[in-house]
């Protein structure tokens, strides 16, 4: 008797490149159809990474505008209806500049006088302009901009030059500052003013735009101006805001610190923080719709090639492969093409998100964890729709696969 006789017979173990040798096999023999089922799920996953991409590349361009807008800007002023009228310290700049988060603060004070296109119009008709002594930095606070001509300098701040608001200049009609000879200018408290530059629009200081823009030297020895600023601007880093703005009352005024009134951050900011946090659920369950579809799509073309191959099942079965075997040929067939298909996808939804942001100039923001999730998304769909094929396949005995032949 051979001794050999009464060994066990174990089943044959195949190593993972012959497991996934076989589950190649279907998408080798069937590429169209396997194109099709990982095109369906390529679209799920390309939807995902375009609904998370391109939100996020809008949120960034959004991000960058409000950033310019100033959503770190505060602004204080004395309070209202006071008999006397509050009056902010002269040196209030300079202690506020030394607060540790600010980075920028300037001033404007209004000089009370009244600024007229000719000397031949009414003294008492201003066009509803204000006439306003300013610091040098107050652009760098405001995030103002030079439509033409130029700023004040710490030359011209000391002589009799003026810078116009958008609205002050076409109220003026000014278009432009010539780029030689004499400039136009303005007569302000019976003196004229040279316009040296006109700013272009600030949205968040609609009051600079209607305004008449003196230096702080000249205003004081031409316009009788007294010193004391009537709105402080302040450019703080956006995450300490709040902090600088509880602060900005006693460090302004540290005898009367209730005669000031400060500003709460701008609506930008306001704007920004309730962006950063409303987009999110939306598109994740956009991405789950997308995965759901192109999950149902590989677990169709599964069962179908299960139920087209029996007789190549009953003949595996036939020839000694085991149910263990059946099961990790068509789940691995269904995690490589659902692969396939995240794969591709992640490649489509990176291009169009790439096209979409670069045709309407915002930064390509793409988050990783969309990318990453995408790919482990369709790994983790091939293997929830391949286990009902896979274990209907492994069921099938050899006589009831090969009877279908």
């Amino acid at each position: 008797m051979n001794p050999t006789d009464d060994r066990e017979v174990r089943p044959v173990r195949l190593a993972p490149f012959d497991m996934l040798g076989l589950g190649l096999l279907g998408i080798r023999t069937r590429k169209l159809r396997a194109a099709l089922s990982a095109l369906g799920i390529s679209i799920g996953i390309a939807t995902m990474i375009v609904v998370t991409g391109i939100p996020a590349s809008s949120q960034a361009a959004l991000m960058q505008e409000l950033s310019a807008l100033g959503a770190g800007m505060l602004q204080a002023m004395p309070a209202p209806d006071q008999d006397p009228p509050a009056l902010l310290p002269e040196e209030s700049v300079g202690m506020v500049d030394r607060i540790g988060p600010v980075q920028v603060a300037s001033a404007v004070a209004n000089t009370h006088t009244v600024v007229r296109r000719s000397d031949r119009l009414d003294p008492r008709d201003g066009s509803g302009l204000t006439v306003l002594a300013t610091r040098l930095n107050l652009p760098e606070a405001i995030n103002a901009r030079i439509h033409d001509g130029q700023w004040l300098t710490p030359v011209t701040e000391k002589f009799p030059t003026v810078v116009l608001g958008s609205v002050a200049a076409a109220r003026l009609g000014f278009a432009e500052v010539p780029d030689s000879g004499p400039g136009p200018q303005v007569m302000i408290a019976d003196q004229w003013f040279t316009v040296v530059g006109i700013l272009a629009t600030t949205p968040l200081s609609p009051d600079i735009d209607r305004s008449v823009l003196v230096g702080w030297p000249v205003a004081r020895s031409e316009l009788g101006f007294d010193g004391h600023p009537t709105v402080l601007y302040v450019q703080s880093v956006e995450s300490a805001v709040e902090a600088v703005r509880s602060v900005l009352p006693e460090t302004i005024h540290p005898e009367q610190p209730g005669q000031v009134i400060v500003t709460r951050p701008s609506d930008a900011l306001a704007a920004k923080r309730a962006t950063e946090n409303t987009f999110s659920a939306l598109f994740l369950g956009l991405a789950a719709v997308a995965l759901l579809v192109g999950g149902i799509g590989v677990a169709n073309t599964m069962v179908i090639s299960v139920l087209e191959r029996r007789s190549e099942i009953g003949l595996r079965r036939a020839l000694g492969a085991n149910r263990g075997q059946i099961r990790g040929q068509f789940l691995t067939e269904s995690v490589v093409l659902a692969a396939l298909g995240g794969i591709a996808g992640t490649g489509m939804g990176l291009a169009g998100t790439a096209i979409y942001a670069a045709y309407h100039g915002w930064p390509v923001v793409v988050p990783l964890s969309s990318a990453l999730t995408g790919l482990g998304g369709a790994v983790l769909v091939g293997v929830v729709a391949g286990v009902y094929p896979s274990i209907r396949a492994s069921r099938l005995t050899p006589t009831e696969a090969l009877a279908s032949v």
